[in-house]
């Protein structure tokens, strides 16, 4: 038989720190506990089964299949703590976007809306305007089959039109 979700999530909350992770214990059931959005989870093992990890708690985490294929894959059980704790995030549903910035900085060479004056924008009007671009731009982007979400490239591509967009409204105000 199978380590269910929840004997994972109970047998973990007594023996590691929360903080520790991208999610809080009350919600490690149904969020990654790497990236913190609410998905379905799989159980990802710790040390992997082909190298003879078992099917019990204090050998399995709870992660989105996206997380589960990052996962390290090795025979020491430390990798998997320490790849959770410096990779995750601490604001729900804010990971893969800014996975989408660090994709930015390797394609472009900066940061995306950098520097801020040359926007002549405050950074809540930044967000306002990324925002009503989303619900406009899912016409122009897909998600690769199977995987439910944007991935980081395909945010950092948004970005780079976000700031032509806005570029061009200003240069129109003029």
């Amino acid at each position: 038989m199978k380590t269910t979700i929840k004997e994972i999530v109970q047998y973990w909350s007594l023996h590691k720190d929360e903080s520790e992770l991208g999610v809080d214990w009350l919600e490690a059931h149904e969020r990654c506990w790497r990236c913190a959005y609410k998905r379905n989870l799989e159980r990802c093992h710790i040390v992997p089964d082909s190298l003879g990890g078992a099917d019990h708690p204090s050998n399995l985490v709870l992660l989105c299949k996206h997380c589960h294929r990052e996962a390290p894959n090795i025979a020491d059980s430390r990798f998997m703590w320490i790849w959770i704790r410096e990779t995750c995030k601490p604001f729900y549903d804010t990971y893969w976007r800014e996975r989408g910035i660090e994709e930015f900085e390797k394609m472009f060479k900066r940061k995306p809306f950098f520097p801020p004056e040359k926007y002549h924008m405050t950074q809540e009007e930044v967000e306002v305007f990324m925002k009503e671009e989303m619900e406009e731009e899912v016409k122009k982007v897909i998600v690769h089959f199977g995987e439910g979400m944007l991935n980081p490239s395909t945010y950092a591509c948004l970005f780079a039109r976000w700031e032509e967009k806005i570029i061009m409204k200003q240069n129109n105000k003029k």
